[in-house]
């Protein structure tokens, strides 16, 4: 070498990211990227010995919520905690850009239903110094950070700055406002928005209750979107479908074709009913017609399963409709916990019905008892079926409230109950570890800075390394092949060209693992939000050292001084 490295990891077990066979070596970073792989001679500013551990690309999650948690904080853990580096955010269809002074109460009330944040954190957290989605961008820009973000253009807020309280309304758009959507899409395209998302879920719901504005687009709408993104320079539409009438064809059909028109890829996610006819089978069928056709699209999956947590502490329990619970909610959990351990109070809440109108209807959902199980130290999330509360109290000879409400006092109500409402087909992980493996599915989902109270899904890399590559007894990835699905093709799929391999030129962006010792810890609620806002947190054993364009971020789980995360401004190439 001609030059001192600055970094350099010896000895390593090193995981290219592209599913190549692992092998030992060195891998030495000069100013933020990979100068040499192999067997590295000469000196280092900085050397870890990396002997029996895992060296991997740094991992990429397709799908989170950090646009507030980006300005607010110079973490985006959970997700730094379990090696992702690079986390696109702005998913789903919300945001807040483009947002003029008069809305922001409307983009505060629909991320706080949509996405379970707190509207007081949104209020406090943000200095909404910006109106346009450049603008946003900027002050995302002028941040630091631990890691990479980049950013879709979302649906909703697009629809409201262009519509007023008529996209509000979710009336039909005009040729007018589609022409001033797709300027503002090519606007944010050529700001570095890597595309736009949207969603059209039944369960996307504000704080009030109402649908989300982008719900019922018509294609017209998606169509000039997305050519507005393309006029930008091109992107990716990431898209939540909803299930009418049981069938994914209708609504899905409609995003494939405007994407083919506008010449942009789609990622779209992709859930498995727990029970009934396998629909989703049907959504595979479409994006092979269309990917046979000439078009690039990506069914996005999470490896675990997709559901709520659920707690006396958290925003969902099996009670929270019951009017007798809800004289005792605001208690502190302390008192609380006294007060639902008295005979009495316990006869009177089992005795009571759910007769309180929910804002979103997912609440009703947190009495599954065949698929909701306690959530031990141990983060056990495809446990076995004897474990479920339904099981539970047929073998106490009590109901499932009555197994429910006891388990939830366990641990002094700090207790979680872990409800899989989907990805969960019969009890079983399998039809998920069968879609991992083909290569129209991309995995993702870890909605890192959303759903505070009611899940801690960005931690998947961690399940992925452990559950899927190294303990599950059956239908298990190699290592090579887990580490590629979190790595080079997530990166691939967003367009990110310059990451998620580890080679000569590309960004070093790394993780330095111990596999055999790395375990997930229970979440744990925390308090460190803007105006003491709560949320789950989870972090793991066995990430010896993560690394961000050549800077260690953190060290044996750890979070140390450097702040070396940027805003990623659009697609990005590979090296050449």
């Amino acid at each position: 070498m001609t030059h001192v490295a600055e970094l350099v990891i010896r000895n390593g077990m090193i995981v290219d990211g592209l599913g190549g066979q692992t092998y030992v070596g060195d891998v030495a970073v000069r100013d933020g990227l990979i100068v040499e792989v192999g067997t590295v001679s000469g000196d280092a500013e900085h050397v870890i010995d990396a002997a029996g551990l895992l060296v991997t690309p740094g991992f990429v999650d397709l799908h989170t919520h950090y646009d507030g948690q980006s300005i607010w904080s110079d973490r985006l853990n959970p997700s730094s905690s379990h090696g992702v580096t690079t986390a696109l955010m702005g998913n789903c269809g919300v945001g807040f850009a483009p947002c003029r002074i008069a809305d922001h109460e409307v983009l505060v009330d629909l991320m706080a239903g949509v996405e379970d944040i707190p509207g007081v954190v949104m209020t406090d957290g943000l200095p909404w110094t910006w109106e346009t989605f450049p603008q946003f961008m900027d002050t995302v820009d002028s941040q630091q950070r631990d890691i990479d973000v980049a950013a879709f253009l979302p649906h909703s807020p697009l629809r409201v700055y262009v519509m007023g309280q008529r996209g509000v309304d979710r009336e039909p758009a005009t040729p007018a406002d589609l022409a001033r959507m797709r300027e503002l899409a090519q606007e944010a395209a050529e700001a570095g928005a890597l595309g736009f998302s949207s969603s059209r879920l039944v369960t996307h719901r504000t704080r009030t209750g109402s649908q989300i504005p982008s719900y019922g687009a018509a294609y017209d709408e998606i169509l000039e979107i997305g050519r507005g993104i393309a006029d930008g320079g091109g992107g990716l539409i990431q898209f939540v479908p909803d299930l009418p009438d049981g069938a994914y064809q209708p609504v899905l059909q409609q995003v494939f074709d405007a994407a083919t028109d506008a010449g942009l890829p789609v990622t779209f996610t992709l859930l498995i009913g727990n029970a009934g006819e396998p629909v989703w089978q049907d959504a595979l069928t479409m994006v092979e017609k269309a990917n046979g056709s000439g078009a690039a699209i990506t069914a996005q999956v999470f490896p675990r399963p997709i559901g709520l947590m659920v707690g006396l502490d958290l925003s969902i329990n099996p009670f929270v409709l019951y009017p007798s619970y809800r004289e005792i909610a605001g208690l502190p959990l302390a008192e609380r916990v006294a007060e639902m351990r008295k005979p009495d109070v316990r006869q009177r809440i089992l005795a009571d019905r759910a007769s309180i109108a929910p804002t979103n209807p997912i609440a009703y959902l947190a009495q599954s008892w065949e698929w909701t199980y306690p959530l031990g130290d141990d983060a056990d999330y495809e446990p076995d079926p004897s474990k479920s509360i339904a099981a539970r109290a047929r073998a106490r000879g009590v109901s499932p409230l009555e197994e429910a409400y006891d388990r939830l006092l366990d641990d002094d109500g700090h207790a979680i109950l872990l409800d899989a409402l989907a990805n969960f087909r019969d009890n079983s992980l399998d039809t998920v570890g069968t879609l991992m493996h083909r290569e129209d599915v991309v995995l993702g989902l870890g909605d890192g800075g959303a759903h505070y109270g009611m899940i801690c899904d960005s931690s998947f890399p961690t399940y992925v390394l452990t559950h899927w590559a190294r303990d599950r007894g059956s239908g298990r990835l190699s290592v090579p092949e887990a580490v590629r699905e979190l790595t080079s093709t997530p990166a691939r799929v967003a367009g990110l060209g310059d990451r998620g391999r580890i080679a000569v030129g590309y960004k070093a962006d790394l993780n330095v693992i111990d596999h055999q010792n790395l375990r997930l810890h229970k979440p744990v609620i925390t308090y460190d939000l803007p105006a003491g806002g709560r949320r789950l947190d989870q972090t793991a054993d066995g990430y010896v050292a993560t690394i961000v364009a050549g800077e260690i971020i953190a060290e044996h789980g750890k979070p140390t001084a450097a702040r070396p995360g940027k805003l990623v401004r659009g697609r990005q190439p590979a090296p050449a």
